[in-house]
């Protein structure tokens, strides 16, 4: 997608190939933006030209299995070491010995995995949606912080985690399911966020009950949401996934014993740099507001700051200007 607010790029080394989204100053601070599910480098469009503007060197990559970067056809492939592995390999080629990391959804994990592996490798960290010590180190990081109020566990052993052991049970259904229609997932997906969901269980925890993401269908025509996606972002996004499959983008949740095997090896998980987390208020998957998800990352970060931005989950996309204003302050105030 041709920009002027930004350049797209690849590196390339003998185990992978990253594309990837620049803008700003070679000689400035080096920003690196890590995408989720199932998303691209795009997904950080309001973030890049904003932070290029004040001076920092910006770096949003496809990670692996989506865009341009490269794809695999192992689940093990996709585990968080590899992940990260990509990120440290982009960083190098782009004479980045340290940068701040920004990551969102299933770059989070990846983002705090740097700051738990490679702490050299960080001046700070900030994450979206998914705190520290969670998702990037599997089912310990989650089931124990789920609301049993909400989620009983007869009913919802893996509370609104449920869609995960869907993906671990029923791969190829789930997979070719996303697969029947990208564009109709997309549109179902990338919505805002709807402040009476609060208190109520999430569509996420019904995936095992119903049989499938859309009780064992295709994805439902819903119309685009203008306030989250313009229809060329939705254009490229399907666009991209219809390319590559949801096989990559999916098998990141089929990694939970790796990504915990791969935690292990760094026993001590402190984070030292300044770290920042931005709550979204209206997300009901990664619920932080009710629950207690972001305690342990409370007990681990030495210099946190936490904010709440009034979104669901795409607060990247959803709500850009409160995102950057505090990104800005944060990054002001970390100097």
């Amino acid at each position: 997608m041709e920009n002027p607010a930004w350049a797209e790029k690849k590196v390339t080394s003998p185990r992978h190939e990253t594309a990837y989204l620049e803008a700003g100053p070679e000689d400035g601070t080096a920003i690196i933006l890590v995408h989720g599910w199932p998303e691209l480098s795009i997904s950080w469009r309001h973030q890049i030209p904003f932070l290029a503007e004040l001076g920092y060197r910006v770096v949003a990559p496809d990670m692996r299995g989506y865009g341009g970067s490269s794809t695999y056809d192992t689940h093990e492939a996709y585990a968080q070491r590899e992940v990260v592995a990509d990120m440290l390999e982009l960083a190098d080629a782009l004479a980045i010995e340290r940068a701040i990391w920004i990551g969102h959804d299933w770059g989070a994990p990846t983002v705090w995995n740097i700051g738990r592996h490679h702490p050299d490798r960080a001046i700070a960290i900030a994450n979206l949606c998914v705190p520290y010590n969670t998702l990037e180190i599997g089912w310990p990081g989650m089931l124990p912080y789920i609301d049993r109020d909400l989620y009983p566990e007869a009913e919802y052993p893996a509370g609104q985690w449920e869609y995960q052991r869907y993906y671990e049970e029923n791969f190829e259904e789930a997979t070719s399911a996303f697969d029947a229609d990208p564009r109709a997932v997309c549109q179902l997906l990338f919505r805002k966020g709807n402040p009476e969901g609060e208190g109520q269980v999430a569509a996420t925890a019904m995936t095992r009950k119903l049989g499938g993401w859309f009780g064992g269908g295709p994805a439902p025509a819903m119309p685009r949401d203008e306030d989250v996606i313009s229809e060329s972002d939705l254009d490229r996004y399907a666009e991209s996934l219809a390319r590559n499959s949801f096989f990559g983008p999916d098998s990141y949740y089929m990694n939970h014993e790796r990504n915990l095997a791969y935690a292990n090896e760094k026993p001590d998980a402190r984070l030292s740099m300044p770290v920042l987390f931005v709550h979204a208020a209206y997300d009901y998957t990664c619920e932080t507001m009710r629950s207690t998800l972001a305690e342990p990352m409370r007990a681990l970060c030495d210099e946190l700051t936490e904010k709440t931005i009034p979104s669901g989950h795409w607060m990247a996309q959803e709500r850009p200007e409160a995102l950057n204003l505090t990104l800005s302050n944060w990054l002001t105030a970390i100097g």
